[in-house]
């Protein structure tokens, strides 16, 4: 895929981004079609049902807003085209805020079928983002940035948003 923006610039802005995403709202939405049709014996009732639309709101709401830092918010097109590292603001919480704020979102879409036969397409959407990440961009990032990316990501999680490790 080669989307670059100006000479010299060594990643794709987009990178594999929209082929993921793509991906795993595919695999989402397989699920959800299951869970409402076939797997209709597994919807939970009573305060289950509530608990599973709370968190389908609440990751919804936080998926959306992880995602729209990262891609909106910081700047993060101007360091790919000066092929610099970011590793400040979102990134320092998490190395993949816009991949996991995708996630989080399909994640609590998922919920709202209050349903706990989507689990287990959560998880394989969790495996394919972490295979798919580990085989494309990490491997760019390590073979452009090298050892300031490797300790970068010894500090900072892959998916999940979390209090950076000291150091950081």
């Amino acid at each position: 895929m080669k989307n670059y923006v100006k000479e010299g610039q060594k990643l794709p802005l987009f990178g594999i981004g929209p082929y993921l995403i793509s991906g795993i709202g595919v695999v989402a939405l397989a699920g959800i079609i299951l869970a409402a049709t076939v797997f209709s014996f597994a919807r939970l009732e009573g305060i289950w049902v509530w608990v599973f639309r709370i968190l389908a709101v609440l990751m919804i709401l936080s998926g959306a807003a992880v995602w729209y830092i990262g891609a909106l918010r910081s700047d993060m097109d101007k360091s790919i085209t000066e092929n610099k590292l970011r590793t400040s603001g979102i990134y320092s919480w998490v190395r993949n805020p816009m991949y996991s704020g995708w996630w989080i979102l399909i994640t609590g879409i998922s919920f709202i079928w209050h349903n706990y036969m989507v689990l287990p397409f959560i998880l394989i959407n969790w495996i394919i983002l972490t295979v798919v990440l580990k085989n494309t961009e990490e491997i760019w990032l390590a073979d452009l940035y090298g050892d300031e990316y490797l300790e970068y990501k010894e500090r900072v999680n892959r998916c999940i948003p979390w209090i950076p490790k000291r150091g950081s």
